[in-house]
């Protein structure tokens, strides 16, 4: 029988458990063990017992030989106070504190997959013995609603590996014990975890907080605090391009700028409903003077919602677009945060537009449009998908909103993304708070699939701030606010692009462009006239008349990832030309200035990869 991939990374989950409690004792207590997108983790608490990476092959050896032994994963279900008496025996204060959250949530009975029993002669012993198992010769039990694999033997014991440990607190909670968290990587062969693992050491030498740091692109500074990186000069020049680039890829569609305040009253966001579902993930400012609460904006929507709200508008103006490029702040956890990808201070390049339900499906289609332009613009199109992410309905109080309005938008959204030719999943209880969402997923250069554009269909915010524009019969409408963030946030899409190219920009974002290198001292008055030229023609030039010799020059160039390497020489001073070093393809040529002027602004203009 085939199992899906994520079954035999949960049940590799209960495999390791049982590994650490053979080798460490059942004095340590098992916590959480889901699987995760490439593997699986189990969250352990060792008390006393002091465990690091070191101790992981020993670890790895036993799973490899518990999974040799054909051991079958049996499901039973067992009367619930029963269950949770049976877990205060083991010691296992996390399990009970999960199974007690269940009983109150009027939960009769827990699912226990067996692989082992210890309790002859108790009541959950005699359960057990109703799955028809002879369990003398098992060795583990645990709390899980599964599903698994049937046995053990369906696990390849060459397709994981164990991959690090880290602190994870209970239940994400602060508050709560730091537990000892174990990551595993798990496929279904050897050669899909072969392949992720060549993944993995690509990624360390694209890692864009060494490679950022390297080229001078950006600085984290502790005095200023984690999550809020320190753009340089260099990541300057590469990220108003990219700015640049989405303003006008919005300005040919009829979008318009605004600027809004970095922080409002508190009253904007009870308004609004940030301040009832995303308290704790905002920034509270207090008023020296006027000692009024305030909170840096965590999202721009309620700000452009008072903008849209302070014009008089007629059906004959619908839609309304504004766009902003505009930083908002966020409470992250520390563990959390990472270089660019993970920050507290984001800068979306955010835009609301305002229109009818009638016009939904023409304003996701161009919106879809700028995304496919900017993203093949960045060699990112090939194999992306979209996640429609809806709502949960069992959980209804996580949503502003009644049915009807979110049945509307859900649809709404759906039918774009179907008019759209849209390779889209339905994701349930993935939604804003305030609404449905087309999440656009990308794979990089290495294969690693991120989430970077999104579309939002809002019908709840305006009627919060009770918007409206008068239509044909003069009559006040409500309109559909559309939220849309094409690279997601500044900062994160420039971290995933360093990695993309491993810091070898196209030469349309690249800090420098060009860098010219004389051979010798006789030749940098030449240097220094090709040097200007190049600078007043727009290019984004640097020049090297150090003492270093060439070879270092030209060592140092490439370390700065500069795509073109000009050195000048004697026969170039006489003949007008540059030998041309291309950084990212190697070859190397011999041409006159204004020609590789010409070629450079080509380059630059079409925005080539």
């Amino acid at each position: 029988m085939s199992f899906p991939i994520s079954t035999k990374r949960h049940s590799l989950s209960h495999v390791m458990a049982q590994a650490v409690k053979s080798i460490y004792g059942q004095s340590v207590q098992a916590a959480i063990g889901p699987d995760i997108d490439t593997g699986f983790y189990y969250d352990f608490d060792f008390g006393d017992i002091l465990i690091g990476e070191e101790q992981l092959k020993e670890i790895e050896k036993k799973m490899k030989n518990i999974i040799k032994q054909n051991q079958s994963f049996v499901r039973v279900d067992v009367a619930i106070d029963e269950a949770i008496a049976f877990l205060k025996s083991l010691g296992e204060t996390y399990k009970v504190e999960m199974a007690e959250d269940l009983k109150a949530k009027w939960e009769t009975k827990l699912g226990f997959y067996v692989n082992a029993s210890k309790q002859k002669g108790d009541a959950f012993y005699e359960a057990l013995k109703l799955s028809g198992v002879d369990f003398t010769m098992s060795t583990f039990i645990d709390m899980c609603q599964g599903p698994h694999v049937e046995n053990t033997k369906e696990l390849d014991e060459n397709a994981f590996k164990l991959d690090k440990i880290a602190g994870a607190y209970w239940r994400g909670d602060a508050s709560k014990k730091m537990l000892t968290r174990i990551y595993a990587f798990a496929f279904d062969t050897r050669e899909e975890l072969d392949a992720h693992s060549k993944m993995l050491e690509e990624a360390k030498k694209r890692d864009h907080r060494i490679i950022g740091k390297k080229m001078k692109l950006f600085t984290i500074s502790e005095l200023v605090g984690s999550g809020l990186p320190l753009i340089q000069p260099k990541g300057m020049i590469m990220r108003k391009a990219i700015e640049d680039y989405l303003w006008k890829l919005h300005e040919d569609k009829g979008y318009d700028r605004v600027w809004t305040p970095h922080l409002a009253k508190e009253d904007l966001y009870i308004t609004s409903g940030h301040a009832g579902h995303y308290l704790e993930d905002m920034f509270s400012v207090y008023g020296g003077t006027s000692k009024e609460k305030f909170h840096l904006k965590p999202m721009n929507c309620p700000h452009h919602m008072q903008i849209f709200a302070d014009n008089q508008f007629s059906y004959r103006d619908m839609p309304i677009r504004y766009f902003e490029p505009a930083t908002v702040y966020r409470d992250e956890k520390t563990g959390q945060l990472s270089g660019l990808t993970r920050v507290r201070a984001i800068t979306q390049d955010d835009g609301h537009l305002f229109c009818r339900v009638s016009q939904i499906k023409d304003e996701v289609s161009t919106i879809v449009n700028i995304i496919k332009e900017f993203y093949k613009t960045f060699g990112l199109l090939e194999g992306y998908w979209v996640s429609l992410s809806v709502r949960d309905p069992a959980t209804p109080d996580k949503y502003l909103g009644g049915d009807d309005v979110w049945n509307t938008a859900e649809w709404a959204l759906e039918e774009a993304a179907q008019a759209n030719g849209l390779n889209y999943k339905r994701m349930e209880g993935e939604a804003a708070f305030y609404g449905p969402k087309l999440d656009f997923m990308f794979k990089d250069a290495i294969g690693r699939e991120w989430q970077l554009a999104t579309i939002q269909c809002d019908f709840n915010l305006p009627n919060r701030f009770e918007l409206s524009f008068t239509n044909e019969k003069w009559e006040a409408e409500r309109p559909v606010v559309i939220h849309r963030a094409i690279s997601g946030s500044l900062e994160r899409f420039m971290g995933i692009m360093i990695e993309h190219f491993a810091g070898t920009f196209p030469l349309w974002i690249a800090p420098v462009q060009a860098t010219v290198i004389p051979v010798g001292e006789a030749f940098v008055g030449y240097a220094d006239e090709v040097y200007r030229k190049l600078k007043s023609a727009g290019i984004r030039v640097s020049i090297d008349d150090s003492n270093d010799g060439l070879n270092k020059k030209v060592r140092n160039a490439e370390t700065a990832h500069i795509n073109y390497i000009l050195v000048v020489g004697e026969q170039e001073m006489n003949s007008g030309s540059l030998a041309v070093r291309n950084y990212k393809t190697k070859e190397q040529t011999t041409e006159r200035v204004n020609d590789f002027i010409e070629r450079a602004q080509m380059e630059i203009e079409s925005k080539s990869l």
